[in-house]
């Protein structure tokens, strides 16, 4: 009584989907551990982030303009010196700063999600 396996259970698939799932749901774990600041300014760059995402976009470039990039940032903190009242001008150096980082940190998560949605496999 030899029964043969059928070939899904031969040759299980590594769980890629769950992969997928798990790295979600540490990246938004740690997003959840910014300090106050940080987490207040987060809204404001996934808006941009999400302004931008649409197919054969820039921020898909192999080599994105640091130009664009800047100017990505800058309409990002633009919305926030004009909804919150908290920024003063001598915090404008380290505001723009801590957007750029978030900003360039958001694009990495999201260029690597448009890759991995891409694949084909042949």
């Amino acid at each position: 009584m030899n029964q043969k396996l059928p070939y899904y259970m031969a040759y299980p698939m590594p769980f890629a989907f769950d992969d997928e799932r798990i790295e979600r749901k540490d990246f938004e774990y740690m997003k959840s551990l910014y300090p106050d600041l940080p987490k207040r300014l987060l809204p404001y760059v996934e808006e941009e982030c999400d302004r931008m995402e649409y197919e054969n976009s820039m921020i898909y470039d192999e080599y994105p303009d640091r130009l664009q990039l800047g100017l990505m940032c800058g309409r990002a903190c633009k919305n926030i010196e004009k909804n919150e009242k908290d920024f003063g001008e001598d915090d404008r150096k380290t505001l723009r700063d801590l957007v750029e980082v978030m900003m360039y940190q958001e694009l990495y998560k999201r260029r690597c999600d448009n890759r991995r949605r891409r694949r084909r496999f042949y």
